[in-house]
């Protein structure tokens, strides 16, 4: 039947096929493979130049290597996926409009590259991608592959850090970075809000689920932290929640981790040992239970001594799929 819509559907579901999710619980979105057509090394521009981006506009930040990067949401929510080259590291980066979730991935495992692409099909309500090599459909929210013949393989790529913010804040703790460019080489109407508008307009989902939680509302946003070293104790932090408390500190196996939420609403996590933080200014300045002063960086804290506590991926969702994908959550309201 999905050969009929699109003959590339029919490798994803072949008999020989082995998979980790139920089959049944896959649904097609309604687009043929790269329907939505992923940005392959997109246009960029400078953050000065970019005058087309107001400061209350959304970006999803990245920084790899000392190299900073903003990938719109007005844009992404119109191409969903898009792979880049940052801080001379291949990048994937995958926003899934319907569970509300833009994750970064590093695009190589064990030197060998995977170039990936959108394949129309989701999962409890979350998109899969699909790889070109072997066509083996990849879960977004876990970065490894579910169907296909790359199952059973003991792959799972790495995910970087990324931060939901407004164009404003990144561009001013970075003003280096570089922006996707609204030349995409696509016709879209790239206004902020107007990807998806009657979609996040309401509490309404668009595909079921079969685990729904009303200790929030479906669209309610949390923050998520799933490492791969503790893969079976995965947490939801309510963005409400973090809104209240700006410096906020949780176990997460044997990790001590520290959730900084700023100014403008943005949070980023840290694993942070046994060091103790007494003040945070909410900007770039922290200060520990000794009197050491810290800097935030994104890709750790800094100690005026040198000591790092390094960033943790983590990146925000919509609770129902967030709920849909790990039933076992950890949930703090």
């Amino acid at each position: 039947m999905y050969r009929l819509l699109d003959r590339r559907f029919e490798t994803y579901f072949s008999d020989e096929r082995t998979n980790t999710i139920r089959l049944d619980e896959v649904r097609w979105g309604g687009v043929e493979q790269d329907g939505i057509p992923p940005l392959r090394n997109p246009q960029l521009e400078k953050a000065e130049l970019a005058d087309w981006l107001k400061d209350d506009h959304i970006v999803f930040g990245t920084v790899v290597n000392g190299q900073a990067r903003a990938y719109p949401k007005r844009i992404l929510g119109w191409h969903e996926l898009v792979t880049d080259t940052l801080g001379g590291t291949a990048i994937t980066g995958v926003y899934c409009t319907l569970c509300g979730s833009m994750i970064v991935y590093a695009s190589e495992i064990d030197d060998k590259h995977y170039q990936l692409g959108t394949s129309g099909f989701l999962y409890r309500s979350n998109k899969l991608m699909y790889d070109q090599a072997t066509q083996s459909l990849w879960s977004t929210i876990e970065g490894k592959p579910v169907i296909g013949p790359l199952v059973g393989k003991g792959l799972q790529l790495k995910g970087l850090s990324v931060v939901t913010t407004t164009w404003g804040e990144w561009k001013r703790r970075h003003p280096t970075s570089t922006v996707v460019s609204l030349n995409t080489g696509f016709q879209r109407d790239y206004s902020e809000g107007e990807a998806y508008r009657e979609y996040f307009a309401t509490d309404i989902l668009m595909f079921a689920v079969p685990h729904q939680d009303t200790v929030l509302y479906n669209k309610d946003e949390v923050f998520c932290l799933n490492l791969p070293e503790y893969h079976q104790q995965p947490v939801a932090i309510s963005t409400r929640f973090l809104a209240r408390q700006k410096r906020y500190t949780l176990n997460i196996g044997n990790l001590n981790v520290l959730v900084l939420t700023d100014k403008s609403g943005a949070s980023r996590a840290y694993d942070v040992s046994d060091f103790q933080f007494r003040r945070w200014d909410r900007d770039q300045n922290l200060v520990d239970a000794r009197q050491v002063s810290w800097r935030l960086q994104e890709d750790a804290l800094v100690s005026e001594k040198g000591e790092r506590c390094l960033r943790l991926p983590a990146h925000r969702a919509f609770w129902f799929g967030w709920r849909a994908a790990h039933p076992n959550t950890r949930v703090i309201l």
